[in-house]
This record gives C-alpha cells, sequence and structure tokens, in this order.
C-alpha cells in the first residue's frame, strides 16, 4: 500500500524568530495530514459524527525532531495507520523535505480514540466506517 502525503509549505507564521519551523507547527502539519487522510477516503469529521455518531479525539502524539524545516520549504507530512483495535487507531506519521533527497524531519506517532458522539464515551471502531477508512 502507498504510504498518504500531504503537501505543506512552510510559512513565517510556522516559524520562529531565527525562521525555522516551531515544534507546535510540527503537530498541526500532522493533524492536516491525518484529516486529509479521511478525506481522501470520503470521511470528514462532520460526515463521521452525523452518519456514524461517532468523533476522532487524539489521545496522545509524540514527535522525534531529526533535521530543522526553515521557511519557504514544501514539505511532505504522511499519514498512515499501524493498527487498529476496539476504540483505538495509531497512526505513524513523517515530515519529509518534498524535493529528491526527502529528508526526514520529523518521525511521529498519533493515537486517536473513536469517541460516542451523544455520550462522549470511548466505543468500538463501527465496522462500516473501519470499511470505508480501508478504500484508497
Amino acid at each position: 500500500m502507498q504510504e498518504f502525503a500531504w503537501p505543506v509549505r512552510v510559512y513565517l507564521e510556522d516559524t520562529d524568530a531565527q525562521g525555522v519551523v516551531y515544534n507546535a507547527s510540527y503537530f498541526r502539519f500532522m493533524e492536516r495530514a491525518r484529516t486529509e487522510w479521511l478525506r481522501q477516503r470520503g470521511i470528514d469529521h462532520d460526515e463521521a459524527r452525523e452518519r456514524h455518531g461517532v468523533l476522532f479525539v487524539l489521545t496522545g502524539i509524540e514527535a522525534h525532531f531529526l533535521a530543522p524545516a526553515r521557511l519557504g520549504d514544501m514539505l511532505a507530512v504522511s499519514a498512515d495507520v499501524v493498527e487498529t483495535r476496539g476504540a483505538r487507531m495509531v497512526f505513524r506519521q513523517s515530515i519529509r523535505r518534498a524535493d529528491e533527497a526527502r529528508e526526514v524531519l520529523c518521525d511521529g506517532r498519533a493515537e486517536v480514540a473513536c469517541m460516542d458522539a451523544e455520550h462522549g464515551k470511548p466505543r468500538r471502531w463501527p465496522e462500516d466506517l473501519l470499511r470505508e477508512l480501508s478504500k484508497r
């Protein structure tokens, strides 16, 4: 299966005073990639709530910063599910330069819980939603 990657350009708002991407910006980039991963499969957050009665809640995220991105860089931010169990889905993510070298700048892992939209409690991923998410 081919890895999903979302293109991101680094803007001034993403950087610190030295023109280097601020650490919190990497988490925003990863969130965008996970959202676009869903959209590529025909699901958005509102639809998941309305059709399936669920919310996607980030329960944990980690990142390992390997090299800096800078103002103006084009990046490729990946999002791929590596585990789905019960109410939990784990994404492996990376942020690379979008050039020939594809240098890895950041490796990450995000854990997302499936929550019942009405009661706010964890629930198993609905089977029909899992089928939709397994589409490419």
